[in-house]
């Protein structure tokens, strides 16, 4: 039966299909690239009338960047399901590296609304783009430390309980990709009927699909979590899976927060899971023998 689900998992997640998707996000970036900027040109000289309230996706020429980063994501998102069975920190590592693209994302959304008129501080969307251009640069930060802590993670021996453990992993790896495919249309549907119907977005426009994939990854991990109660006693390793989790919790926060206190659970959350990874170091060392 491992070996089934271990084959079925290469095939689904192949050399070859990455590829095919890879090429297949490229493409779709470039061509919604080209109709985001075709829709801002007929908005902008009255051939359509297509509105976001006060937003300025369809009115700045620099937001079409908005839309190839979208779909870019998308493409992260499924490496973030293929990363899964390796370990809890490759995943939660890829989850931050997501939260950084859709800070930066944000970014592109933020610059066309910047008000060069008067002062600066007064206006709230230049407030937002300074604690936006912050939060991405401590976020950059914080990963690197990340990834910097992972590298000196103690190597385990594959053993045949850990070659189980690893299988339920791929299962649900396996279950993710109907449910990612869902949402996207999901998705898809909701800002189409959104931008041709003229209804206003809320401020979670940044976060559409994101709001209700990061709520699964939580249930995901919760989930795994249970599982390894079945192949590890050790102490340290269960403390750092369910810190991971809490990380996991305050960027699903930071979605429904707004302004600064979103930037503040958004580095909250790394800052948390690059504290845990760091004791975990700490306890794993092999003591030295005199």
């Amino acid at each position: 039966m491992n070996a089934k689900i271990e084959k079925l998992f290469l095939k689904v997640f192949s050399e070859k299909n990455l590829k095919k998707f890879e090429k297949f996000i490229l493409f779709f970036a470039t061509i919604g690239f080209v109709i985001h900027l075709t829709l801002i040109l007929l908005n902008n000289n009255g051939v359509l009338n297509i509105s976001f309230g006060s937003d300025t996706l369809l009115q700045n020429p620099i937001s079409a960047i908005y839309t190839p980063f979208s779909f870019i994501l998308v493409y992260e998102a499924f490496l973030l399901i293929y990363y899964l069975p390796r370990s809890f920190t490759t995943s939660v590592g890829k989850q931050y590296e997501i939260m950084s693209l859709i800070l930066i994302r944000k970014i592109f959304k933020d610059i066309p609304e910047v008000n060069l008129d008067g002062n600066w501080l007064i206006n709230q969307n230049n407030v937002q783009l300074i604690y936006d251009l912050s939060g991405i640069l401590l976020v950059f930060f914080l990963i690197l430390i990340f990834r910097k802590l992972k590298e000196r993670l103690p190597q385990l021996s594959v053993n045949k309980n850990l070659e189980r453990f690893i299988n339920y992993k791929r299962i649900i790896s396996l279950i993710l990709v109907p449910v990612l495919t869902t949402l996207c249309l999901i998705s898809f549907f909701d800002w189409y009927n959104g931008v041709f119907s003229n209804q206003p977005f809320d401020d979670n426009l940044n976060y559409l699909f994101f709001i209700d994939f990061f709520t699964i990854l939580i249930l995901v991990d919760v989930f795994i979590l249970l599982i390894s109660f079945q192949y590890t006693e050790r102490y340290s390793q269960l403390i750092r899976n369910t810190g991971f989790i809490i990380s996991t919790i305050l960027l699903r926060l930071s979605f429904s927060a707004i302004g600064i206190t979103s930037i503040i659970l958004l580095v909250s959350g790394i800052a948390f899971g690059i504290i845990i990874l760091a004791i975990y170091n700490q306890m794993e060392k092999v003591p030295k023998i005199n």
